[in-house]
């Protein structure tokens, strides 16, 4: 029986016509369903190549192929993070941009602004995705073996323990001012603008210790450092030799958590395919990888839980930043 074929340029002109018409309908369901239509940019307001960086650009590789819509990561640092928020508020509300907003954000906002105003009200929360493990390391030439010993020293030596962070408004800055008070100790904070510069300036001797996300996990690993204590709830799987401050006697717990955030006015539906979208790829083999080869802890949370824990946490920063009497420098 005798085929007939189509000729190839009209077969391709037929398949292009196809998918020609097939792309405003695919575009018309994605818009209909909340679905982004159109490349979404996602600001991360710290450098790159830090733990922030690296965790959010393999989320984002996880949500494009959720969403079918490339997901670009837009580094914009300084103000302890403040930026992406501040760049985020005057974006549509159409789903297209995004923020991570650090905590540390929204203490600096606080110290820097009025202390009674919400720094949250703008932005519209879609979900919380993680925190950082937060660790207190020295040279290994420094002569303090535990956090003990440190802590000792800082008491009977005012003012001759230096300490950098990444920055005044870090979590860092706030917990190691927390146990000064508590333990009576006078030591000198040094800022620097992210994990990187800290880490420098502990291995050519400017600070004395580095308290800081796990920017440091290299250099404790080949011996260079020393890890004195870690800040979170349980001891790091990859750093279970150091003690959780809880652990050596100091009840506290700082992971510095995060989440995604929008321009406040974003639809429902938008909300929920954003939320939907971007859970799958917090689950995503890949994304659960990085965040166990960065030491942080998963810690999703709904568009629901994720408003109300915002709002629990403007208020214990707003607290905190009164009882310490923080103003940014």
């Amino acid at each position: 029986m005798k085929q007939h074929h189509a000729p190839i340029g009209r077969r391709l002109l037929l398949g292009g016509a196809g998918a020609a018409l097939a792309a405003p309908r695919l575009a018309q369901a994605q818009a209909q369903a909340g679905l982004p239509a159109r490349p979404i940019r996602l600001i991360v307001p710290f450098s790159p190549g830090g733990s922030t960086d690296v965790h959010m650009r393999v989320l984002a590789e996880a949500a494009t192929r959720r969403f079918g819509q490339t997901v670009m990561v837009e580094n914009r640092p300084g103000a302890s993070g403040s930026l992406g928020i501040q760049t985020m508020r005057t974006s549509a509300p159409d789903g297209l941009t995004l923020t991570t907003l650090p905590i540390t954000a929204v203490r600096n906002m606080l110290m820097t602004g009025d202390i009674d105003a919400d720094p949250t009200r703008d932005c519209g929360p879609v979900l919380h995705l993680t925190g950082y493990l937060i660790g207190v390391v020295v040279r290994k030439e420094a002569p303090w073996q535990t956090w003990a010993e440190f802590l000792a020293y800082a008491k009977a030596n005012p003012d001759k323990i230096n300490y950098g962070t990444a920055g005044a408004a870090s979590t860092a800055f706030i917990g190691m001012e927390r146990i000064a008070r508590d333990q009576g100790i006078k030591w000198t904070h040094v800022p620097y603008r992210g994990v990187g510069e800290n880490v420098q300036a502990l291995m050519s001797g400017q600070v004395d210790c580095a308290v800081d996300s796990s920017g440091w996990a290299p250099m404790v690993e080949d011996g260079s450092f020393r890890l004195l204590v870690t800040w979170g709830a349980e001891r790091p799987r990859r750093f279970s030799q150091a003690p959780t401050l809880r652990e050596t006697g100091t009840n506290l717990v700082f992971a510095s958590p995060y989440g995604l955030v929008g321009p406040r006015g974003m639809s429902p539906a938008t909300v929920a395919a954003l939320h939907d979208g971007f859970k799958d790829a917090l689950h995503d083999p890949q994304h659960l990888a990085i965040l166990e080869r960065l030491d942080m802890p998963l810690m999703y949370k709904n568009t629901a839980d994720y408003t109300s824990f915002l709002a629990e946490q403007v208020a214990e920063e707003r607290d905190a930043v009164r009882t310490l009497g923080l103003r940014a420098r």
